[in-house]
């Protein structure tokens, strides 16, 4: 049993808006997207591709709390 009684909690951002790397197909959040090139293409093969489809991130109704103190993820509706 963890003894947390989690009275420090972040409320954590949605998620953003959703791109697809039209080259090798990596899914990753706009805010993650540092330099504007896709970092898998860029890892492999050193290939900076800036090319993105965009994907449909559906609205939730959950929001996510993260513990500062112990770090585990509480949902609410």
């Amino acid at each position: 049993m963890h003894s947390c009684r989690h009275n420090n909690l972040l409320q954590l951002p949605e998620a953003g808006k959703k791109l697809k790397c039209t080259h090798c197909h990596l899914v990753i959040n706009e805010n993650e997207l540092n330099g504007g090139y896709c970092p898998e293409c860029f890892e492999i093969n050193g290939d900076k591709r800036y090319n993105f489809e965009t994907q449909e991130v559906e609205k939730s109704t959950i929001t996510k709390y993260k513990c500062e103190d112990c770090g585990v993820i509480i949902e609410s509706k």
